[in-house]
């Protein structure tokens, strides 16, 4: 009986509780982010709230479903390569649907939309700890290891590039290389793969006009204010008004005319104008408290196969943070990348969550 109240307690309390705060803020800035539009589109200040709310109970579930399975269940051929399958079909499915915002990102069904780039992420992750596994001894064999460890990621970054999707793409390619480098890879790999990313990458930015608009936003968001530069500006304006403590929850100005989409990429900026610098703090040592947990619980794990696990679902989050943050508060060009667990976003938050819990599920095994 004791042995067994141990081994359940054994779950990792910081992760856990790291992830509900995170989960928790989010929902008070959404419901604070987009009361206003909710009012004024869906006759509802609640629409978005509810919403997201049913996802966090979804996720929820998921994640506690999570922490209960042996996260070695999932080291099978059949589920591994069935999950890749269905992924990729579900990105190329996409590009014969209707588009919202000018992109192929949803997959409609009923009320509720789903964006399958989420789940690459999730899916890469599980693919690479799965074919890396027994490989790192060979890790620097270019044909039986590298190249089919990196085709999956190609393919998908390729699909994500084309709905178009940067951001995610630049997400799934930093995730990669965090579980090679883990598994590891001869950093000259990671070097030649970096030189050999900038040539597409300069056509995919600097041939694509709203991506050079951005790039030139960023560079200087004053020489087109109305324009390009309209929302880096809202968005500095937004976090600079906040000063140490902020305007105080719901009475932030930016989120109703100003910034676009307030309660999904720029949320942060919400979060920043309304609860200040200390606010913005928080957050920040949350998901370096995620980083510290989610490192542990990789090293601490003998089993590659969930060490790699672990690597993977860590970046995936604290690379998207990163991002995020760092595109609110100027230091990188605009990306349409969520805040995880914080940003409006069904398909994003049920995903997030589901993987942490696979996270703990690893920390528990290695305690």
């Amino acid at each position: 009986m004791n042995q067994g109240m141990a081994k359940r307690i054994s779950v990792d309390g910081f992760l856990f509780v790291v992830t509900l705060l995170l989960v928790f803020m989010g929902l008070v800035m959404v419901f604070s982010a987009s009361a206003v539009i909710a009012k004024e589109r869906y006759h509802s200040g609640y629409f978005f709230l509810l919403r997201q709310l049913g996802w966090a109970i979804g996720g929820f579930l998921a994640m506690l479903a999570g922490m209960r399975i042996d996260y070695r269940r999932l080291k099978h051929p059949a589920v591994v390569f069935s999950l890749l399958g269905i992924t990729t079909l579900m990105l190329i499915s996409v590009f014969f649907l209707d588009r919202a915002h000018h992109t192929h990102r949803w997959i409609h069904f009923g009320g509720f939309s789903f964006q399958p780039s989420e789940l690459a992420k999730p899916v890469l992750i599980l693919f690479l700890a799965f074919f890396l596994e027994n490989r790192t001894k060979a890790m620097n064999d270019a044909r039986n290891t590298i190249v089919p460890a990196v085709l999956p990621t190609l393919v998908f970054i390729s699909l994500i590039v084309f709905q178009p999707d940067l951001g995610t793409a630049i997400a799934c390619a930093a995730i990669t290389v965090c579980i090679l480098f883990v598994a590891g890879l001869d950093l000259k790999y990671l070097a030649y793969s970096a030189l050999a990313s900038l040539l597409p990458l300069y056509f995919l930015i600097f041939h694509v006009a709203y991506r050079r608009d951005r790039i030139l936003a960023f560079l200087n968001p004053y020489s087109d204010p109305q324009g390009r530069g309209f929302h880096i500006i809202q968005s500095l304006i937004a976090v600079s008004t906040g000063g140490l403590t902020g305007v105080g929850l719901m009475e932030g100005k930016e989120k109703l005319f100003y910034l676009p989409e307030p309660h999904t990429d720029f949320i942060f900026s919400v979060l920043g104008e309304e609860l200040g610098l200390v606010g913005c703090l928080s957050v920040v040592a949350l998901f370096s408290v995620f980083l510290w947990r989610g490192t542990r619980s990789a090293l601490r794990t003998n089993d590659m196969f969930g060490r790699l696990l672990a690597v993977g679902i860590t970046s995936m989050v604290v690379v998207q943070a990163f991002i995020n943050m760092s595109v609110v508060l100027g230091l990188m060009p605009t990306k349409g990348i969520p805040l995880p667990l914080i940003s409006y976003g069904g398909s994003s938050l049920f995903i997030t969550l589901a993987c942490i819990g696979m996270l703990l599920n690893v920390s528990k095994q290695a305690e």
